[in-house]
């Protein structure tokens, strides 16, 4: 399923990495300034590389105690349907299950059908409990 000339790297994207990787992947655009402010917050960063060049990504943020969030899980489309999404996941899971203390809440919002990768690796619909909510920046 998955390639042999595909690598994982435990760091940080560029600013410039992430930002290609978002937008190639069909992610929201986020500005230059946003990548560089948001990024040194990282807690845990996987990128999968082929041939050394990025063409995934996955990343936990949050407070380092109590909230984590699994955000920005992308592979470009020429690379997806290989595996390389379970195996974002795969990393990031394991660093969630050594690092993330037992009250702490982990959390991510997910497209349809992405949601079953997420599955996969133990996460659960939380509605009708709780719904995700995303703040809408009042027009000016």
């Amino acid at each position: 399923m998955c390639c042999m000339s595909y690598t994982t790297l435990h760091a940080i994207p560029s600013a410039e990495t992430y930002r290609r990787l978002r937008t190639g992947a069909g992610l929201s655009a986020k500005t230059a300034e946003a990548a560089a402010r948001g990024l040194p917050n990282t807690l845990f960063a996987v990128q999968v590389l082929h041939e050394g060049e990025p063409i995934g990504m996955g990343r936990v943020i949050g407070d380092g105690g109590t909230a984590f969030q699994v955000v920005d899980i992308a592979v470009l489309p020429a690379h997806q349907g290989r595996g390389l999404g379970k195996r974002i996941m795969a990393d990031i899971a394991g660093w969630l299950q050594a690092h993330v203390p037992e009250t702490g809440y982990v959390s991510l919002l997910a497209d349809v059908p992405a949601d079953g990768l997420y599955a996969q690796h133990g996460f659960v619909h939380t509605a009708p409990r709780t719904v995700g909510m995303a703040w809408k920046r009042p027009a000016p």
